[in-house]
């Protein structure tokens, strides 16, 4: 048998379950790329970029022949998302590391959204979930509403984190809370459990980028400090 063929259909078998190995992987390379996003770090976008490769294979299901047989549309297509933004995202952050020096170098500069770029954000998840929930669901995609509240957010997500927006970790919020009861239901336990370690993970992400955003403590002189009153005898 192909090598090749042979991995992409190699299984993994709990609790009188099939997980195919490739979900896992792709599963595994997604939150190595999310922990290169927590440190800003420019390797974090080709990782993601494989894990998406695997994963789009892993979602449709009817032409894979996953254990699931689902074809769910959103996510596969998010999937393709996650490449095309990503190589944007790798070109950016790389751009930006090789104009700084050292082993700490950053890809990015991390700030908050102003209020245009937050209002721009509110109405693009609104319009894009309607819209994307119209598309899945003439195409028979599973679980279409769900599934666009999930792509529009990555969409978003994606591009605010190569934009460096802090408040890109926020919206992952907001996906995996959709994510985690759609991928339970439909099987795809390697990945809801993805989403519930990401979970935790994208707050304790946001909070190390709000924390790189507080303005540096500036040192008290207190070479001029004097009493408040004088002292009584």
């Amino acid at each position: 048998m192909n090598p090749i063929f042979s991995l992409l259909d190699a299984k993994l078998h709990i609790a009188g379950s099939e997980i195919l190995w490739r979900e896992v992987i792709g599963n595994g390379f997604g939150l190595a790329s999310a922990i290169g996003g927590m440190r800003r770090r420019v390797w974090a976008w080709p990782i993601g970029i494989a894990g998406n490769a695997l994963l789009f294979t892993v979602f449709v299901g009817g032409i894979f022949h996953t254990p699931q047989h689902l074809n769910m549309a959103g996510q596969a297509g998010r999937q393709l998302m996650f490449i095309a933004v990503s190589v944007y995202g790798w070109w950016s952050w790389h751009r930006h590391a090789n104009a700084e020096t050292g082993l700490e170098h950053r890809g990015v500069d991390p700030r908050w959204a102003t209020t245009t770029e937050r209002l721009v954000l509110i109405a693009g998840m609104g319009i894009g979930t309607v819209a994307f929930a119209q598309l899945f669901a003439v195409i028979g995609s599973y679980g279409p509403w769900a599934e666009a509240w999930i792509f529009t957010g990555s969409v978003l997500a994606t591009y605010g984190m190569a934009r460096g927006l802090a408040e890109f970790w926020l919206i992952w919020i907001a996906v995996d809370i959709v994510g985690i009861p759609l991928l339970l239901k439909a099987g795809y336990y390697p990945s809801a459990t993805l989403y519930l370690v990401y979970a935790g993970f994208v707050a304790w992400g946001f909070a190390v980028w709000a924390r790189a955003l507080r303005p540096p403590r500036t040192p008290v002189d207190r070479t001029d400090a004097r009493p408040l009153s004088a002292p009584t005898r």
